[in-house]
């Protein structure tokens, strides 16, 4: 299905990247950057939280981040739509962004939400792997062992979608339970967003940048 006409702050990809953590060691042979506890990575208005963050850059410049969750617990990323006040907010026991392709990918308990007004969820996906082409505003959702629970027995990709003129939260609608990693800071849920005009995600069944 084709996005809609806003897309992802397209100046992200030009922001430079600043990461926060309690610890910070450099592989030289596997050329990575490696941040453990607590880490705090911002690039833009892209936010990643979780427990230890890998980063490297390849020789053109692209800066790639992979985020893993303490056990038991959910990455988490956000980052701010362009031409729209809303938010994407997204959980993952593994968060990758490719800074090339500008796609994330959220493995394991993996949630996708459009928000709006910080708390109020549009969109909502639950799935084992969502793949979310932040450049084009598209995504798609895998079902998984993972997913499986006595009311979703088959691990079923789960999906709620606000009508374009939604002007009202979804009933019962909230973060995951675990959506702050275990350790990580009391903020992992962001600062409130400004509200929405109601604009909608559209799930599609490729994932691609048409810029490479």
């Amino acid at each position: 299905m084709i996005a809609p006409a806003a897309h992802a702050e397209h100046a992200d990809r030009d922001k430079p990247l600043n990461i926060e953590s309690d610890r910070m060691t450099y592989d030289d042979l596997k050329q990575v950057n490696i941040f453990t506890g607590n880490v705090t990575m911002t690039k833009g208005t892209i936010l990643l939280k979780a427990e230890r963050v890998e980063v490297t850059q390849d020789p053109e410049g692209y800066q790639y981040a992979t985020a893993f969750a303490r056990a038991g617990g959910l990455a988490y990323m956000r980052q701010k739509r362009d031409g729209v006040d809303e938010y994407i907010d997204g959980w993952g026991e593994k968060i990758n962004y490719n800074g090339k392709t500008e796609v994330a990918t959220l493995t394991t308990r993996a949630v996708l939400k459009r928000l709006a007004g910080g708390t109020k969820v549009l969109d909502e996906v639950h799935g084992s792997v969502i793949v979310y082409d932040t450049y084009n505003e598209v995504y798609t959702a895998n079902g998984g062992s993972d997913q499986v629970n006595p009311n979703n027995p088959k691990g079923r990709v789960r999906a709620t979608l606000a009508p374009r003129n939604a002007a009202q939260p979804l009933a019962g609608s909230s973060a995951p339970a675990s959506a702050k990693p275990a350790g990580n800071a009391s903020g992992a849920a962001a600062a409130p967003a400004p509200s929405a005009d109601g604009m909608q995600l559209n799930p599609s069944n490729r994932i691609g940048n048409p810029r490479e």
